[in-house]
């Protein structure tokens, strides 16, 4: 199967969990992209009722195309269900997530939501956190040198994003710098260290988040759950 076909097959398992008169956590990316195909197509053929909060523009121009009944947290400050994509999965559903440079209101969202459901494609599941990705870093665009110094002093090879040779902005007007770390030893405490950068809005380290992972590969779809969680 193209990997295409495993991310639709992955987004259609999803929908499983979706009741009819939620408010979602609509998530950002090529995975979730056929959330939203899925969703939509059971608004419109079943009248399911259902709205979303997007975790990107790009999701929210997607969402109104598709006719998908929209919302925000400031409306509804808590979701029942937000399902996104992720770029790495590790053996305790922990994520990396942010090549798509949502990864500020990705977390925002997710956070806010009583059940957060991750879909993938049997290629993002890992050893190690950072063993194929990077960590997107957020970072405000004042002193954006200084903070990628303090990043690089943890051992990481941190490179500025660019798309189309310009440098991006996310959604939120931020640089992301990307810093590779190699397999990570320890989530937990590059996350804290993270966190105290002055600089730094935001990262891509989702840590004990995950409620349910939905990995697809050729011989179907695969539900995990946390080991931590009974």
């Amino acid at each position: 199967m193209a990997a295409d076909d495993l991310k639709r097959a992955a987004a259609e398992a999803s929908l499983k969990y979706v009741k009819d008169g939620m408010v979602l956590g609509l998530g950002t990316g090529s995975t979730a992209r056929y959330v939203l195909e899925g969703l939509a197509r059971r608004v419109a053929d079943e009248g399911l009722l259902v709205s979303g909060v997007p975790t990107s523009l790009a999701t929210a121009e997607a969402a109104k195309f598709l006719r998908i009944p929209l919302t925000s947290l400031e409306e509804h400050p808590v979701l029942d269900l937000a399902i996104d994509g992720a770029d790495e999965v590790d053996p305790r559903l922990d994520l990396i997530k942010g090549m798509g440079g949502a990864l500020f209101r990705e977390k925002i969202v997710a956070g806010a939501a009583r059940k957060f459901i991750v879909v993938v494609d049997g290629s993002k599941l890992v050893p190690r956190l950072g063993t194929k990705s990077p960590v997107p870093v957020e970072v405000h665009q004042f002193g954006w040198r200084a903070t990628q110094a303090q990043l690089a002093a943890l051992g990481a090879r941190v490179e500025l994003r660019k798309r189309g040779g310009e440098v991006f902005h996310t959604d939120n007007d931020n640089h992301i710098l990307d810093a590779r770390f190699g397999p990570i030893r320890s989530p937990a405490k590059l996350a804290a260290a993270l966190d105290a950068i002055p600089g730094v809005v935001g990262h891509g380290l989702f840590l004990q988040m995950t409620d349910l992972v939905l990995a697809a590969s050729e011989e179907g779809v695969r539900t995990l759950r946390p080991r931590r969680r009974t």
